[in-house]
């Protein structure tokens, strides 16, 4: 399957007026061809085309009306107004979906349904927030109804639409104009370029809100303290790592033999050599017992810990992220299974281990 061709300013002239009769046409002779089937080239086309109508929204946006409406959600949430927005069926998804970004980047938000508004919402809605409503017409007849009960409170207006002239930015304390040239679907009914547009516009914002904030990773992942993302960037070794009763611990003059029992019973796959301090002398893993076995045979009775252990084994402190323990452990020459944490003094105060992480959720 041919690839598309990336986003560029070659695919419609800014200057000259959208012909919507051709586009029309093409889109339509698409799925005419498509009836019984869909093969490569039909969605190939249907892909370009597409790109073509997101192309002429990239186009044709009002960068100045962007940006006031942009500096506007800034000033406003920055003096701790809340911004909600609304829309009905395809733009009510869109605008739910951009006010949960912006909830995750720590700014608030709140989707607020037309329709549960007029039956009691609209209490949540006070003089110094901002309502922002999403609809491509403009003339969305449960928008339109909000638009009073929301001014009688006292909240700042924005509609965010596609056709000019219409009733709801005419309503409305500012209005963005998003330029849709027509919707992919061959009748030009089906919302779907209209709701893309409206995505990327909401999105883009979002993050130029997240900029403007000077959002740091730390306050983003404490806001997905849930998802991989936030346990990266928040969990660090001491959170994750085994300790105390836990620690398959050892001292160097105990023989190999009478140390199966520990090797085996605490999961982690080796054993922590240590001194009457604490201190880490080295490891033993279970894949050094069978190396052990293999080359000595019955010599391993005799054998002690500190003679076959490892004296420099990877290690980490409890500070460090947990993600880092990770990538020490998959680090050449080869990859270990766990890493021995210890403290300032090289006092061993705990484990972590690869299933433990791998548990942890990264």
């Amino acid at each position: 399957m041919g690839s598309l061709p990336p986003f560029s300013s070659d695919v419609i002239n800014p200057h000259s007026p959208p012909n919507t009769k051709t586009t029309t046409t093409t889109t339509t002779t698409q799925f005419s061809s498509a009836s019984s089937c869909i093969d490569e080239t039909t969605l190939l086309n249907l892909f370009k085309s597409q790109q073509s109508h997101l192309n002429f929204f990239f186009q044709h946006l009002d960068l100045p009306q962007t940006l006031a409406f942009t500096r506007t959600l800034l000033l406003q949430s920055s003096a701790g107004a809340t911004i909600f927005f609304s829309g009905v069926g395809k733009s009510g998804f869109v605008a739910h979906k951009i006010s949960q970004t912006l909830v995750s980047l720590g700014i608030r938000s709140g989707f607020l349904s037309p329709l549960d508004a007029l039956h009691g919402d609209i209490g949540a809605l006070s003089k110094t927030d901002v309502l922002v409503l999403f609809s491509k017409s403009g003339t969305t007849e449960e928008l339109l109804r909000l638009v009073p009960c929301a001014k009688a409170k006292g909240a700042f207006l924005i509609s965010v639409t596609s056709v000019d002239g219409n009733a709801l930015a005419s309503l409305c304390d500012m209005n963005v104009h998003l330029p849709v040239e027509r919707e992919l679907c061959p009748f030009d009914l089906a919302p779907v370029t209209s709701t893309a547009i409206q995505m990327v516009f909401g999105d883009t914002v979002a993050i130029a809100l997240m900029g403007a904030k000077s959002l740091t990773k730390e306050q983003y992942a404490a806001n997905h303290p849930a998802g991989r993302i936030g346990k990266s960037l928040i969990f660090k070794v001491k959170d994750v790592m085994k300790k105390e009763d836990e620690l398959p611990v050892c001292k160097e003059g105990d023989l190999i033999m009478e140390q199966l029992v520990e090797l085996t019973s605490k999961g982690c796959g080796c054993l922590l050599v240590i001194d009457a301090e604490h201190r880490l002398i080295g490891t033993f893993t279970d894949g050094d017992l069978r190396r052990t076995l293999k080359a000595s045979g019955e010599a391993i009775f005799k054998l002690t810990v500190g003679e076959v252990c490892n004296r420099h084994p990877r290690t980490i402190g409890p500070d460090a992220m947990a993600v880092d323990a990770m990538q020490k452990m998959e680090a050449p020459p080869s990859p270990v299974q766990f890493l021995p944490v210890i403290n300032d003094q090289n006092q061993v105060i705990g484990i972590v281990t690869l299933h433990g992480l791998v548990s942890a959720g990264l």
